[in-house]
């Protein structure tokens, strides 16, 4: 691995340092959400890092499943968000 590469593992690693802390305090679900979306995020970055340095194309096709898989969980978090936010105005 080169010197660029190293660098970008450890601000990938930072990040993941920043979104573990968000996760663990919060405040709200949205804030734990959007750090788990980073976190996901970061490992697609670590896969193809990896891809490309040991020049593995399984890498590269489990880091674009990871993706998609973020956009199902963010869209499934917003359904939520929704359900929960016409269930609270149904009572009122």
């Amino acid at each position: 691995m080169t010197e660029f590469d190293m660098a970008v593992a450890l601000f990938l690693l930072l990040t993941v340092v920043a979104g573990l802390v968000r996760v663990w305090r919060g405040p709200t679900d949205t804030d734990r959400m959007l750090a788990a979306q980073l976190l996901g995020s970061t490992g697609i970055g670590i896969l193809l890092l990896l891809g490309s340095a040991m020049k593995e194309a399984a890498a590269l096709n489990i880091a674009l499943l990871f993706a998609l898989l973020a956009s199902l969980a963010g869209v499934a978090f917003v359904r939520r968000l929704r359900v929960r936010a016409l269930g609270a105005g149904e009572e009122e």
